[in-house]
């Protein structure tokens, strides 16, 4: 706990920076950092394709994802599979739906279970964050206490391994879409907390929070307009790194059974799951759907590695 907690902090202190003495800001710097990383022009267009494919893949896709039109060309009791062909570019399910529309259709589902779990955590994570960070930086010796109570939940939640604890939400509150979005978001929720929150201490003590206040302008404002525009570099970050994490994991609910309750609707947990029973006979049911889950989430760590070196000041040049 005491650890994960720690390396939070830090890279919250560390992406804590000024202007460069060139005059550029530190967006600008980092932008240009991007604009020349291989890893970031990698995982922006591993990105850009599956967001691409995600949004129009029900429109382009050869077949309907659950007609089982060739129903009659497989059965998986003996063993026997059809697959890739000119037809079916992936071959077929064991139900003899078109595995490649299956898969496009499928990407929009867990584009959007992805999205929306890193959204619940990142504005919840956020409020938390910014009413700990504003009572440790302002709050004198009530915001102190204020902080502890809060940082004590968050680091609770912390030490609870992330899919153990998306498992028991899921499984209290029944099968469904949504079950998996809050399951997942609110496993973001600490991560996000203790991220803005040390982000906002790191900057608690700049001259111009301090100028401000010998000025005597008022706690909020320094905290809104000051303190908190200032310490976003390390969420942004973040939350382009917990896109990959809640992709795994909102599969990973899926793949046990707690997501969707139509086994029908393309989803790629969903598909990996189903493809398990038959992975000895047609091992490529459940390579494509895993392979789209891999490949998504690594251009979403990509590109989040490579903001984060970009706007860690130690390695600003």
């Amino acid at each position: 706990m005491t650890k994960k907690a720690d390396k939070i902090d830090r890279l919250a202190e560390l992406m804590q920076t000024s202007e460069a003495t060139t005059g550029a800001s530190l967006w600008r710097e980092a932008m240009r950092r991007l604009r020349s990383s291989k890893m970031a022009i990698i995982g922006a267009a591993v990105i850009a394709v599956f967001v691409v494919l995600a949004i129009i893949g029900p429109w382009i896709a050869p077949h309907s994802p659950t007609a089982q039109t060739w129903r009659g060309e497989v059965f998986p009791n003996q063993g026997k599979f059809v697959g890739m062909r000119g037809e079916n570019w992936f071959g077929l399910d064991h139900l003899g739906r078109d595995l490649f529309s299956r898969m496009l259709v499928g990407a929009r589902q867990t584009l959007l279970v992805g999205v929306v779990s890193m959204l619940i955590g990142l504005v919840v994570g956020a409020l938390v964050g910014i009413l700990s960070g504003a009572a440790a930086t302002l709050g004198g010796r009530a915001g102190q206490r204020v902080d502890t109570v809060i940082m004590r939940i968050t680091d609770i939640m912390l030490s609870l391994p992330g899919l153990l604890l998306a498992v028991s939400i899921a499984a209290v509150m029944g099968q469904s879409l949504t079950t998996v979005m809050i399951a997942v978001g609110v496993v973001q929720i600490p991560v996000f907390a203790r991220m803005l929150r040390g982000s906002m201490l790191a900057q608690g003590g700049a001259d111009y929070v301090l100028a401000a206040k010998a000025l005597g302008v008022r706690k909020r404002r320094i905290v809104l307009t000051q303190i908190l525009p200032n310490s976003l570099s390390p969420v942004i970050v973040q939350a382009t790194l917990s896109l990959a994490t809640a992709i795994i994991e909102a599969a990973a609910l899926s793949y046990l059974g707690l997501g969707n309750p139509d086994p029908a609707v393309p989803e790629w947990g969903v598909m990996l799951s189903q493809a398990q029973r038959f992975f000895d006979n047609e091992p490529m049911m459940a390579a494509y759907p895993a392979i789209g889950i891999i490949i998504t989430a690594l251009g979403f760590t990509l590109l989040g590695e490579a903001m984060r070196e970009a706007l860690d000041p130690k390695l600003r040049g």
